[in-house]
Formats: structure tokens, sequence, C-alpha cells
């Protein structure tokens, strides 16, 4: 047996309580710490451990995690399958495959998706020749120099960069962690050509691992109803969405972000592309005062687009990120033009598809307007979602047709 149990000869068990093995018969691959009746065989952070009903059956095998409120992640549900190097194999090579399958052939694309690929607690983005990865989880964290390895060798990177310094990883008891991990050093900013467009990437320093990738269709949806309109771009990061405006025709767009740095991004995006920088203005600040002050000055906008960032990691969150996402659209809402277009957006995985929908009925009834489902939107294909795992399914996206008529 190795360091981290792979054989499991030593009896490292999570039991579980009376009556709490069904999520894991319906292939749910988390295990809370509220459905365990008992560890046993003293399991190190990260090793893997057999889960067993209270009866005693077997269920699955998982990385033990007892910091974190999920104190196992499963890896899989066979007794005899071990955890090895040629498990991690076979589980990348089929999350590259699906993408291959899909035909999601792009340079830039979510090559792994965690749970969703069976993976727990491990995503990768690619950007062409570059991966970056985030270790989520204290498991995926124990085998990362394994990951590495099987990662360089099966997708030929020329470089892979950790970017493990989200909030998550101090519920696993895990500092954040950053830096080259694999090859060559890259430019500060990332050149990839997609789909026509120039993109910059900052890897090191950016949003998530440098690019909202999980909007991809959203920004193509949308931009194509903004010609000849006027456009206004919350939480704009480094423009995707506003490049796809003034693509399509959009007479002005006003973008907005608290970050200097995103909208000299943003800036160079639109430069680089020959769009219309004439029909860009950027302001700088925290979108909730920018939008107070546009209704207060009587502004308007024919489109507008929320994209905020994670306001709810958890569901422990939620009630209290609610407030956050009622007053922006609320906002959104009395700042559009009568027969206007919203299209506003949830990356929180404590906040449901319901409770967002339920949060948006709200905003247009103290608004007064009339408001109506255009556009049903989520994430990108490659941000690949499991039935079996429907908190993989974050992203919650609506465009929203309202008239300003009292209801």
């Amino acid at each position: 047996m190795n360091k981290r149990g792979i054989k499991l000869t030593t009896a490292k068990r999570l039991i579980l309580k009376k009556g709490r093995e069904k999520p894991l018969k319906h292939k749910h691959p988390w295990i809370f710490s509220g459905a365990v009746e008992r560890v046993e065989g003293d399991p190190a952070p990260g090793e893997t451990v057999e889960i067993r009903s209270f009866g005693g059956e077997f269920l699955a095998q998982g990385a033990y995690s007892p910091e974190s409120q999920i104190q196992a992640r499963v890896w899989n549900w066979q007794q005899d399958q071990d955890v090895s190097v040629d498990f991690f194999r076979s589980k990348i090579k089929q999350a590259i495959q699906y993408r291959e399958q899909i035909k999601y052939d792009y340079p830039m694309k979510r090559l792994i998706h965690a749970e969703s690929d069976g993976l727990p607690g491990l995503v990768v983005d690619q950007y062409g020749e570059v991966l970056v990865l985030q270790l989520l989880s204290v498991g995926s964290d124990l085998w990362r120099d394994d990951l590495i390895q099987i990662l360089a060798e099966e997708t030929g990177a020329k470089s892979i960069y950790e970017r493990s310094d989200v909030v998550v990883r101090k519920l696993e008891g895990l500092e954040p962690r950053t830096g080259l991990l694999f090859g060559q050093e890259t430019e500060k900013l990332l050149h990839i050509e997609q789909g026509g467009m120039q993109y910059w990437i900052d890897i090191r320093k950016g949003h998530k691992t440098g690019y909202y990738l999980d909007q991809r269709f959203n920004r193509e949806v949308v931009g194509e109803l903004c010609s000849g309109l006027s456009v206004l771009d919350c939480f704009c990061y480094s423009g995707g969405f506003s490049m796809q405006a003034l693509k399509n025709g959009a007479e002005s767009v006003t973008l907005v972000d608290e970050s200097a740095g995103a909208l000299k991004l943003a800036e160079k995006h639109i430069l680089s592309n020959q769009l219309p920088a004439e029909r860009m203005t950027t302001q700088k600040g925290d979108v909730f005062e920018v939008l107070r002050k546009f209704r207060d000055q009587a502004k308007s906008f024919d489109v507008i687009i929320l994209d905020p960032p994670k306001f709810a990691p958890t569901a422990s969150f939620a009630n209290r990120a609610a407030r956050g996402y009622k007053d922006i659209n609320l906002l959104a809402f009395k700042l559009l033009k009568p027969g206007g277009f919203l299209a506003t957006f949830s990356c929180s995985g404590g906040i449901s598809r319901e409770f967002f929908l339920r949060i948006l009925s709200g905003a247009a009834l103290d608004a007064g307007v009339n408001a109506r489902i255009q556009l049903h939107m989520g994430q990108s294909a490659d941000h690949s979602i499991n039935l079996s795992f429907p908190e993989g399914t974050y992203l919650k996206g609506y465009g929203i047709r309202v008239d300003k008529e009292e209801v």
C-alpha cells in the first residue's frame, strides 16, 4: 500500500448513519458530515476511504476531508477498482474525449469540470497550448503531482499553471497556491484567436483561470440582440459581452467594473479587434453605486447585462446574497427603456435556478414592470453537467423583455 492508502488493506472507512445512503445509491458524489455515523481507521486528509452504509454495505470510495462539511467526495463506485494513477489517467482521457465527442474543439475551453467529469475538486481550463488548473479539494490536492504529469502527457501542453487561489480551498483546510507547475513561463497575457476574435488572457491575476469561458454561447446570443441599441455592460471584466455587442452593431456600449485593470483589458480587446471604440464608454466603480447614480441621472438603456461575481458560494449564503441580486436587478429594470432587454446571471452555486427566478420576479414587481422571459441561459457545453450532480449546474441566466407598465 502506498502513502495514499490506495489498496485499502487497512479498514479506513466512513460509516453512514442509518438511512443516509440514498444519495450515494443515486450516484451523488458528496457525503456531508451530518450523514456520517463514524470514521474508522484514522485516515489522513485526502486519503482514499471506503464509504459504507450503517449496515456495512459497500457504497463507494472517496477522498476523506475532515475539515470540510463535505466530509468525503466520491472517486468511484466499484470496490475492486483501485484509486491509482491509472484510474486518474482513465478519467482525464474520458473528459478529453467528451469534449471531442460534442465537437467542442475551441482553443479556449474547460477541459475538466470537477465532479461532473468524475474528478471532484479538479478544474482544468485550456487556453491553446497552456493549461490552468485549480485544485479545490484536499483529495485532488493530494494527487497534485500525478495529475500534473498525466495532464502534460495526455494533452501535450507546453505549460501548466496553477490558480488554486479560491475561497473554497479554505473550507478544505488548504492554503491558496498559484504558480507555474510544468513547462515554460508564458507571456504576461496569453494571445488566443477564437471565432475570428482576438483574446488576451491574464492567467496569473485574472478572474477564475483568466477568462469566463462558461459564458461563450450567452455572449453570442445576447450580442445578436444589440444591433442599433444602447448597451450597459455591468461587471464587464475584460469586455466579453461588449465585444459581441459592438461586433453586432450596437449603437453604444457602457462598460462598468470596479477594476481599472479589467477595464483596460476590455479596451485592449475592443481596439485589437478593430471594433468601433468611439461607441465605447468605460465607468470605473462599484456597480451598485453606478446603477444608483444612473437612476438619479434619469439615464436609460435598451439592453442591460448583469454578470456579477459569485455572491453565494454555498447555500448558507443564499438569503444574504438574494438581497444583492434583487437590488441590482431592481435597478436594472428601472434603467431599461420601454421594450428593453435584461440579460441577468447568477454563477452562485448556493442560488438555485428556481430561487433566482423568484428573486427576479420580486425585483420586477417592485420596479413596476411587466417582465417576460425571452431566453433561458446557462453554462457552455464544455462545462459538463452530470444528471446525478445538479450542483454542477451553477450558471443560471435569463433574458428578460420588459414593458414599462404597472403590474
